[in-house]
């Protein structure tokens, strides 16, 4: 069983709210909003304006994922904005212990990020400190791409060692992930599920109750 995040970058920017309600009211558990800088990935998305702004369009957490580099520097405007949970990159922190820190300081969940090259060792010793570990399936920057499949083994490498070590940690999963491949990335030991182009790209009330049917 696993919990489904539907990521807005992939929904229609022009009904935006409208889009969020649907996947909120077809059994979405979480929304995943997606903030890119175009500095640490190319693209550039969502800022704190439209966090807020679609905040009122449901009670479900937000799932807020930062592509950005030295998050540390908003970490209060994203809780302000209306954030549950921040994730953010070990590869874009100086210092990720500290990033981490203030996120629970001003009381959202703490989560933390890995790109497809990044070996398990470089986040192991920040396990502790985070409630969720998400495990990039593509290169973070872009929606649509296909999944790499060696970060599934990744997955599964994590959650021995988290199971091992006894630690209440969540694994998340963002990249590539549809229908046809979500029952097999649940087995392996995923907690969230991240989907974008899979649940956007159609009937949105359709797709969210079809990954609902699979994955609980």
């Amino acid at each position: 069983m696993a919990l489904l995040a539907p990521s807005i970058l992939s929904a229609d920017f022009a009904d935006l709210g409208n889009d969020i309600k649907t996947t909120a009211e077809s059994g979405a558990d979480w929304i995943h909003v997606d903030v890119m800088d175009g500095l640490f990935v190319p693209s550039i998305s969502f800022g704190m304006p439209v966090i807020k702004s679609i905040r009122k369009t449901t009670d479900k957490p937000f799932d807020v994922h930062l592509m950005i580099n030295e998050p540390i520097r908003y970490i209060k405007e994203f809780k302000e904005a209306g954030a549950d949970i921040l994730t953010v990159h070990v590869e874009a922190c100086s210092d990720t212990k500290a990033t981490l820190e203030e996120i629970k300081k001003a009381g959202m969940r703490p989560a933390l990020s890995i790109k497809p090259k990044t070996p398990v060792s470089e986040i192991e010793e920040y396990l502790p400190l985070i409630d969720m570990l998400l495990v990039m399936s593509v290169e973070p920057g872009f929606g649509g791409q296909k999944l790499i499949p060696e970060t599934v083994d990744k997955v599964r490498q994590l959650r021995k060692i988290i199971d091992e070590r006894g630690l209440d940690v969540l694994i998340e999963i963002d990249g590539g992930i549809n229908l046809e491949n979500v029952v097999d990335i649940v087995k392996a030991g995923t907690d969230v599920i991240v989907a974008g182009s899979a649940v956007f790209g159609g009937d949105v009330a359709e797709k969210t109750k079809a990954f609902v049917s699979l994955i609980k």
